[in-house]
């Protein structure tokens, strides 16, 4: 199919962007060509403010694509800063589903030292190695001492709990209806899903990259796990750590979420998770651990919300945050004071070791 001619300056502007670091994806190409088409245009400022909301262009690069578009559309090379508003959503992101948008609460207070609501979206790319010794421990205790759960099947077991009936039957076929033995079985375990929530906002940069590397590390030992971003975006990054090398995984990962080191919405996109009946259902009998230092900004009632729902579903809910790593920490954000009456555990996050461990002792604890 050809692309028209008038559409030319539609598709190449956004491969501009692209090329000066811009996060624009091919869909996101379609959406401003179909959102010009819808305008008109009546002026080039239509076009502009087809771009802003179809684009996703960052708060703090505003002036940037101001000048970019200045310069492509006007030929000017001199940027003048717009009026812009904030988006107010929470995007739910799942690589094969593409985009959902979940509608997030008003922020009026700011509860937090470092903590931002402002959507910041980037890409990241991580050095080779990090803590390899720890990882490769954890993942070789990880397969006989993660948690697991009763399952409703059945195997033969010399100290069962329950006769099998089948196998008598059996037996006293074969053996002209004598049975010398009865025996039984016993209910199966497998392992309990755990859901990783690892927290991708600014005020956790310089834990981000050993929390995606722990994530990896889980996901190469566990049989039923899932891994989720929380920053201004929920993002469900499970598929992408499944793969085997972890410079390969962390770089699928790292082009996945495009908001790292962005604003701090965690109430929203825990809201986001259990809106999304597939997610929540993750959560349901699950060992659920949140990994970030609980810096929220706005109404702390979404989050006392969620997690209060969280809770309810899962079979315990522990959060990790690297502030606990100083032994005289206690929370002192409004929001995660709040919360503590039904977190099963408010523990150290602040290295590898430390999270590695306390996965590992979830089944002894409980």
């Amino acid at each position: 199919m050809t692309l028209p001619r008038a559409a030319h300056p539609f598709v190449e502007f956004p491969a501009i962007l692209r090329s000066h670091g811009f996060s624009v994806a091919p869909d996101q190409t379609i959406g401003f060509l179909q959102a010009v088409g819808l305008l008109g245009p009546q002026s080039i400022l239509d076009v502009h403010a087809a771009g802003l909301a179809m684009l996703a262009i960052p708060h703090e690069r505003k002036q940037e694509y101001d000048a970019l578009f200045r310069g492509y559309f006007m030929g000017q090379t001199i940027s003048a800063p717009a009026a812009g508003e904030e988006d107010d959503q929470v995007q739910v992101h799942e690589p094969s589903g593409g985009t959902r948008e979940v509608d997030a609460e008003e922020e009026e207070s700011e509860v937090g030292a470092e903590a931002v609501s402002g959507e910041r979206l980037s890409h990241r790319q991580f050095p080779e190695e990090t803590e390899d010794a720890v990882l490769r421990e954890f993942a070789r205790q990880a397969k006989a001492r993660l948690p697991r759960r009763k399952s409703y099947r059945r195997a033969p077991a010399r100290h069962g709990d329950k006769l099998n009936m089948r196998q008598t039957l059996r037996e006293a076929v074969r053996r002209d209806g004598e049975v010398f033995t009865l025996p039984k079985t016993r209910r199966k375990t497998r392992q309990r899903r755990i859901v990783l929530l690892v927290d991708v906002s600014g005020s956790m940069k310089d834990r981000t990259e050993t929390s995606l590397r722990f994530a990896h590390a889980l996901a190469q030992s566990a049989d039923r796990f899932e891994v989720f971003t929380l920053g201004t975006r929920l993002t469900r990054v499970t598929s992408s750590l499944k793969v085997s090398d972890a410079v390969d995984a962390l770089a699928r990962t790292g082009s996945l979420v495009a908001d790292f080191d962005g604003g701090t919405r965690i109430g929203d996109a825990l809201a986001a998770f259990l809106n999304v009946p597939r997610f929540a259902g993750f959560a349901r009998g699950a060992a659920v651990i949140v990994l970030s230092d609980g810096l929220e900004r706005g109404d702390p009632a979404v989050m006392i919300s969620t997690v209060q729902r969280m809770s309810r579903l899962a079979w315990r809910l522990d959060w990790l945050t690297p502030l606990a790593g100083d032994a005289a920490y206690a929370p002192r954000t409004e929001a995660l004071q709040a919360v503590l009456p039904w977190l099963d555990s408010l523990s150290d996050g602040s290295r590898t070791s430390a999270i590695a461990t306390h996965v590992l002792n979830l089944a002894r604890v409980a």
